[in-house]
């Protein structure tokens, strides 16, 4: 298992979230950017503009979701 924070998957918040995989992490990620959303706080909702326009340049966006698996997949076992 290992934990990576809500900042360093993009988000806006010091959260931390615990999976097996970059996968289940990241998914863990976006069910808090949801809930973040719903309550409208002010930061997340400034990252998710940030993700969004990331998500304009597919290439750009790639690049971002590889670096950040990379990055999971670098952290030691919790």
């Amino acid at each position: 298992m290992k934990t990576m924070t809500c900042k360093q998957l993009g988000g806006a918040c010091d959260k931390e979230f615990s999976a097996n995989t970059f996968e289940e992490i990241a998914e863990l990620s976006k069910q808090h950017g949801m809930q973040m959303h719903q309550k409208q706080d002010v930061e997340h909702l400034a990252a998710m503009n940030e993700m969004q326009n990331l998500m304009k340049d597919p290439d750009q966006m790639n690049q971002w979701f590889e670096s950040k698996r990379q990055e999971f997949e670098d952290l030691p076992e919790d």
